[in-house]
């Protein structure tokens, strides 16, 4: 019989597969604005692209939302899980970014509503539309997820998931996309750690994001969402 780690595990590689049907797959985030104009071209260039938003960009903010909607589903404190999710929403630089974290969000709670219905109550009280880190952090707090785990599966699954953008875009094989990956998990480990460090003291400093999803709203063809 499955111990109850294990069932953990399974259900954090289930949040944090890149095949989870969330629709991830069409976002780029800004990364397709700085590939038409040529400011990211090679796999080195996406990489320092990643590593400077994991070390300062608004990744940090979803990760920090993520721990507080997991703490206070734990606590069954629906009313912070409601502030953190406007909060979140708040702090999105750009209508691109905000619709992609709402869009996301809404299809896993819809998910959840459907495969774990004990989830209801965390969901409604998520709040509509609900930000797609507050969804993965209460559902791996109802699922017992190990706080730390969910965090940094969380953050592997954005990486995977720009890496896989950068493919189709620069475009990269699937070998370097892969080494890039490996590259970053040093970089993934230290941004779990400031995130869990400064949970009282969130900073972010975004702006060349923002430029480029503000950017990308109007490109004048596009393969990615945001």
């Amino acid at each position: 019989m499955p111990t109850k780690s294990t069932q953990s595990l399974l259900h954090l590689l289930h949040l944090a597969s890149t095949t989870l049907p969330v629709g991830a797959f069409s976002y780029s985030e800004g990364l397709e604005t700085l590939v038409q104009t040529n400011q990211i071209t090679q796999v080195e260039q996406l990489k320092h692209w990643l590593t400077q938003d994991l070390t300062y960009g608004a990744i940090r903010l979803e990760g920090l939302a993520l721990v507080q909607a997991y703490q206070a589903t734990q606590d069954q404190d629906w009313a912070s899980l409601g502030q953190w999710n406007d909060w979140l929403s708040a702090v999105r630089e750009s209508y691109e970014l905000r619709q992609q974290s709402w869009m996301m969000g809404r299809s896993l709670a819809r998910l959840l509503t459907t495969v774990a219905p004990e989830m209801q109550t965390a969901i409604a009280a998520g709040g509509d539309p609900c930000n797609f880190a507050i969804a993965v952090g209460l559902a791996a707090a109802q699922w017992q997820i190990p706080r730390d785990q969910a965090l940094l599966g969380y953050l592997h699954s954005w990486a995977s998931t720009m890496i896989n953008a950068g493919i189709k875009l620069i475009p990269l094989g699937q070998t370097p996309g892969q080494e890039l990956l490996l590259s970053l998990y040093p970089q993934l480990e230290e941004t779990q750690r400031q995130i869990l460090d400064q949970l009282d003291d969130p900073k972010s400093c975004g702006w060349g994001l923002a430029i480029a999803s503000m950017t990308h709203e109007t490109l004048y063809s596009r393969l990615f969402r945001s």
